[in-house]
């Protein structure tokens, strides 16, 4: 999980923690990364705000005010499309008719796209409307309707949705711009890292790192040819987790750890090439693995999920200290994520979460991070009656493995609402860890979870044949997306049929 153990900004001493027991492989989180993120986008966004609003010698200028002064200053009035959602907070639509005299006398030419019930507020109505106006008439039109205080009677709820969406990849080729990493965690830079001291080390993981600079989509990952000494690290590791899966480790991770040592060069004394991981993945859910020089940002992580790409380091941890690092290594991504990611429903879990994330707000994305953090590093599951471990955190490191399912932590049924914003700890093991009925219910549980209270203006869908999102904003696509499910129905029926036919005439030559 290259950056999804990512980052926790609290200082710590590698010597207070006691190796005997096995302590967790990750010390850095994504929940703080994310927090982090937002404290840094907002700080940022504020500075910027005030440049402008010097700039334009205006101080009375909204936010949405300055992106539409800014967005285009070459060129203010050529007609721009962008999407507005009017939410009337009375649910009527008394001001409505203002609203449209101001958008005429602004020169801006309105398409009524939907309306539908409020997901916050079924009682209330949102009407998203395509409105072709130019950045000259909009601004204009956005000071008339602040100065009649339409904004509060009318509430025009995020006035330029077009213009604020973050970015996100649309085509899985776009994963090579999603490689931000958090170099301050970095051996070199991180006093506290066990091989900052150590020359040798740090020049290793900058090879290796090299690797994922280089690597762009589309290509073959290339191999590391591991040294004596990152073998025996990985093998000591390897050896005491090996011996706790069949006793610890969910169904499906077990039973792929095997296949994985028959046909992917696992084994105690050979450590495994991601591209072979890859191509493993590959056949069997779709996922593939692509190569991290680091932490990567939680935003830039949980996106690659959306398009079934694991971002995954290449380096091993320090070898003075085997069973603790302080970031996610190919011990922890190959150990493990690779093994469950394996699993269809899981797979589809994890795609779930990178799907819900794409156009997500900063607060959104530390929700999915936490509920990433909960579920696919520190999930546990039932099988059969008992519980079991399916998370990477706990099925790389043999001390907290045994810890999650001892009778000290707290146990809760998994309930994503309540997870997104479960506190957590990263100084000691977990003392609260969330229990998934199985892997469906999960999922189902997230995709409800996103569908009511993710305030994203569109749905995403992924499209496996071209590797690309397709942006749900509209009426005719969400028709053609109804049209190809409708063959896919229609190719089910038939197939169930068929097997029904069949089924009846073997039944009746028995007879005979």
């Amino acid at each position: 999980m290259a950056s999804i153990a990512a980052l926790s900004r609290a200082k710590f001493s590698i010597k207070s923690y006691s190796v005997e027991h096995g302590y967790p492989s990750r010390r850095r989180s994504l929940v703080d990364d994310a927090k982090f993120e937002t404290k840094k986008n907002s700080e940022a966004r504020l500075s910027w705000l005030q440049e402008q609003r010097q700039n334009s010698q205006d101080t009375d200028l909204s936010e949405e005010e300055v992106l539409v002064v800014t967005e285009n200053k070459d060129d203010q009035d050529s007609p721009r499309i962008h999407n507005l959602l009017l939410c009337p907070n009375d649910g009527s639509f008394s001001g409505l008719a203002r609203i449209l005299k101001f958008i005429e006398a602004c020169k801006g030419r309105i398409e009524h796209i939907e309306s539908r019930c409020s997901r916050d507020d079924p009682k209330r109505m949102e009407i998203f409307l395509r409105l072709e106006i130019s950045s000259s008439g909009l601004l204009h039109l956005m000071k008339s309707l602040r100065h009649g205080n339409l904004a509060q009677a009318e509430v025009l709820k995020e006035q330029l949705i077009s213009i604020k969406d973050p970015w996100f990849p649309r085509h899985i080729s776009d994963l090579d711009f999603c490689t931000h990493i958090m170099t301050k965690y970095e051996p070199d830079l991180d006093v506290d890292h066990p091989g900052f001291t150590d020359k040798v080390y740090r020049a290793r993981r900058k090879e290796i790192a090299q690797i994922a600079f280089d690597y762009r989509w589309g290509q073959t990952i290339p191999d590391v040819v591991y040294t004596p000494d990152e073998i025996v690290t990985w093998g000591e590791v390897y050896r005491k987790l090996v011996d706790l899966y069949p006793k610890y480790a969910c169904r499906q991770h077990v039973e792929v750890f095997r296949v994985l040592e028959r046909e992917c060069g696992y084994g105690p004394d050979s450590i495994p090439q991601l591209e072979d991981v890859s191509n493993f993945l590959k056949r069997r859910t779709g996922f593939t693995m692509r190569p991290a020089a680091g932490l990567l940002t939680a935003r830039d992580f949980l996106a690659s999920l959306a398009f079934r790409v694991f971002q995954s380091t290449q380096y091993i941890r320090h070898g003075s200290n085997p069973h603790h690092s302080p970031e996610p290594d190919c011990i922890h991504e190959l150990l493990g994520h690779a093994p469950i990611l394996a699993d269809p429903m899981f797979a589809e879990f994890s795609q779930e979460i990178g799907l819900a994330s794409l156009g997500a707000d900063d607060q959104e994305i530390e929700r999915f991070a936490t509920l990433y953090w909960f579920t696919v590093e520190f999930g546990l599951c039932m099988e059969d009656g008992q519980v079991k471990a399916y998370g990477a955190g706990l099925l790389s490191s043999y001390g907290e493995l045994q810890h999650s399912l001892s009778d000290k932590p707290e146990r809760r049924p998994f309930e994503p609402e309540k997870a997104a914003i479960q506190p957590y700890q990263d100084v000691d093991y977990q003392d609260l860890y969330f229990v998934a009925q199985s892997f469906e219910k999960a999922k189902e549980q997230l995709k409800n979870y996103v569908y009511t209270k993710l305030k994203r203006r569109f749905d995403v869908t992924y499209d496996p044949f071209t590797q690309s999102i397709e942006v749900i904003d509209n009426m005719d696509k969400l028709k053609s997306i109804s049209k190809s499910l409708e063959s896919q129905l229609s190719r089910f029926n038939g197939a169930l049929n068929r097997l029904s036919l069949a089924r009846n005439n073997s039944n009746c030559w028995r007879k005979y």
